[in-house]
């Protein structure tokens, strides 16, 4: 058994039915995810300011910008409707996927996009660089094009999840449905997607960004999946390396 499988025993052990047992076994996975994730994008961000946003809903000494405070404090608005929709186990429809991407950035669109029509919680309404070559779909096929790539990810078994949360993630940043955070979206909706699924989530880490950007660079070039499948089984074990080694102690 590799450490991969371990994981996937670690998780199904765990046998997660309720929004109440999934923050039990993410116990501060939750912040760390928020932190990895809002600071792929967001340098000013910190370990300790997510922290206490997280546990107490403010922080003392703060001395950074408005817009890094109200990301954290949207991670943990998105984390709290992860909990809730998977509560109610809700599917990851078009409808959930706004919603995800409203919290994670609301007040927080630039003058620019507003004066361009842009707003939290819809597809963009213009073209924005994504990378060195992409610009993403046209604003005008994104609706399509999510819907196709949502009902793609329906009825997946359970030994092809991680591939299929790889091809989603890479879909997801190829498509770049919004005007602004689509990294933050693309990777919570994928987590939500798997724990949904009985899969464990996955923590990209913000130190092996230049692994994950070249993951998705391979999809966006040459549509490969195995890179971003490869680098996403690799970013799961250290996410849950701690918690394996604990289990092995007990």
């Amino acid at each position: 058994m590799d450490r991969y499988e371990e994981v996937l025993a670690f998780w199904q052990g765990k046998q997660v039915k309720t929004d109440a047992e999934l923050a039990e076994v993410l116990n501060g996975q939750g912040i760390s995810y928020a932190y990895h994730s809002g600071k792929l994008e967001n340098e000013r961000i910190t370990y300790n300011d997510t922290r206490e946003i997280f546990e107490h809903d403010g922080v003392t000494a703060y001395t950074g910008d408005l817009r890094t405070l109200f990301e954290i404090r949207n991670a943990k608005a998105a984390y709290e409707l992860f909990l809730e929709s998977f509560r109610e186990k809700r599917a990851l429809d078009e409808e959930l996927m706004k919603e995800f991407q409203f919290q994670l950035t609301q007040n927080t669109y630039d003058t620019r996009r507003f004066q361009l029509g842009e707003r939290p919680g819809e597809y963009k309404r213009h073209d924005y660089v994504t990378g060195r070559n992409e610009i993403g779909a046209a604003p005008e096929d994104v609706a399509e094009e999510m819907r196709e790539l949502l009902g793609e990810m329906q009825g997946i078994p359970a030994d092809k999840l991680l591939r299929a949360a790889a091809y989603y993630h890479a879909k997801f940043e190829n498509i770049h449905p919004f005007a602004d955070g689509n990294g933050r979206t693309g990777r919570l909706t994928m987590n939500y997607f798997l724990a949904l699924n009985g899969h464990p989530p996955v923590t990209i880490h913000e130190e092996d960004r230049k692994d994950y950007y070249g993951a998705l660079e391979a999809w966006d070039e040459r549509q490969e999946l195995e890179p971003m499948e490869a680098f996403l089984r690799q970013q799961l074990t250290k996410t849950w390396e701690k918690q394996l080694g604990r289990k092995q102690k007990d």
